[in-house]
């Protein structure tokens, strides 16, 4: 079998989308046949400006070959994004010109790698895999404002259509995703699997309960976000207004890039705030330190009704590390967290009174979290997937037949 891997984020960068291809692939090569190749196509690292990481541009072992597009630099601005997307999709389909494949897997959140995957495995005639992490079909109209919203939304809808369409099944990250699917696709095959823990961070967490909660007192608090700055997260509606409500006892350390990081630095400075720190993204092995320091782990969506139907990858790490959890989420999340992750408080996003009345809720300790880890440790989840992935494989051209093209 011969298999090609799309996915716009890759190790070394540092996203969700990197860690999850990543890890995938490496359980795929276990379990494919003897013989069988896997064509991974992807970036190089450029998930934040002011984060860089060396990386060939091709490498291959162990029959994985990987080839990297070297993308200019880019901003999250919408423009941006698009014509690095541009860049990318004219990278992959030169890689892939002269390769046949059995089986297409994309991992995408933005749409359009998954538009480019269906448009490729229609050309090879392949059996097509889809990993969805986000509805952005859905959320643009949230993000975006005025009359290009509605445009754009049109214009996405009728993208979504065709990578759904082709699709042999498809699966979503968030079990909140189901129902927008099923209702516009009700013929496609789903399934659930979430973002899972990476073995880094199972091996980071507290191993004993803490034998005495630390006590609010003198010393300083610390929360600590880590992760994307954008629009979608909203930390410019919310982490200056907590930090003047909760005053000078409480320490808030923000760690990531994103297009909405000026705006949070600008909200800062007007609510004259000198408890919150920003600092660039670090490397796993740093940010696990930097979770190993704080009192609070913070979590936040904007108040945008697409959102309600998002699992942010960033609570799975969150909750193996045993710290308590602050979140200000609603829909969906919120329901997972009240139910999965204990030792958590959950607030509406945006609502300062309520961020600060649920703080109160928490005990300031470390305890490991073992069920939770159990069920959603990235090799049990992975090895779901990847299975998953390869029932769909096994199916081969032959079986598949002319009908695909037109």
């Amino acid at each position: 079998m011969r298999m090609l891997v799309l996915s716009f984020y890759y190790h070394p960068d540092l996203s969700a989308g990197s860690f999850r291809a990543t890890a995938l692939v490496q359980m795929l090569r276990d379990l494919m046949p003897h013989g069988s190749h896997i064509d991974v196509v992807t970036t190089l690292p450029n998930r934040y400006q002011s984060f860089t990481a060396d990386a060939p541009r091709s490498e291959g072992k162990d029959g994985v070959s990987i080839q990297r597009i070297a993308l200019s630099r880019h901003k999250s601005g919408m423009l941006d994004q698009s014509l690095a997307f541009l860049q990318f999709a004219w990278g992959a389909m030169a890689a892939v010109a002269d390769q046949e494949y059995d089986l297409v897997f994309a991992t995408s959140s933005r749409l359009m790698t998954a538009v480019l995957a269906a448009w490729i495995a229609r050309r090879k005639r392949a059996r097509l895999y889809l990993d969805l992490r986000d509805i952005f079909a859905d959320t643009i109209k949230d993000v975006v404002k005025g009359p290009l919203a509605v445009v754009l939304k049109h214009v996405f809808s009728r993208l979504e259509r065709y990578p759904l369409m082709r699709a042999d099944k498809v699966n979503l990250v968030s079990g909140g995703f189901l129902e927008y699917f099923r209702a516009r696709y009700p013929e496609q095959q789903f399934a659930c699997f979430p973002n899972g823990i990476d073995e880094e961070f199972l091996n980071a967490g507290p191993v004993v309960r803490s034998p005495s909660p630390r006590k609010a007192g003198p010393e300083k608090l610390t929360v600590l976000y880590a992760g994307n700055i954008g629009e979608g997260q909203g930390l410019h509606r919310v982490i200056p207004q907590l930090a003047l409500a909760l005053g000078a006892g409480v320490h808030f350390k923000v760690i990531g890039d994103g297009g909405r990081r000026l705006a949070l630095e600008k909200a800062i400075a007007e609510a004259g705030v000198a408890n919150v720190e920003i600092l660039s993204p670090i490397d796993r092995a740093q940010l696990i330190q930097a979770y190993r320091a704080a009192d609070v782990l913070f979590l936040h969506l904007n108040d945008y009704p697409a959102f309600e139907k998002v699992l942010p990858s960033k609570l799975f790490e969150y909750a193996a590390m045993g710290k308590p959890v602050w979140a200000g989420v609603s829909g969906f999340a919120a329901v997972f967290i009240r139910t999965e992750i204990v030792n958590s408080a959950v607030f509406q996003p945006c609502s300062i009174e309520a961020g600060v009345r649920s703080l109160g809720e928490l005990r300031l300790e470390d305890a490991p979290r073992g069920e939770f880890i159990t069920r959603f440790g990235r090799t049990a989840v992975t090895r779901g997937l990847a299975e998953d992935v390869l029932s769909v494989g096994a199916l081969t051209k032959d079986r598949v037949g002319e009908g695909l093209v037109e």
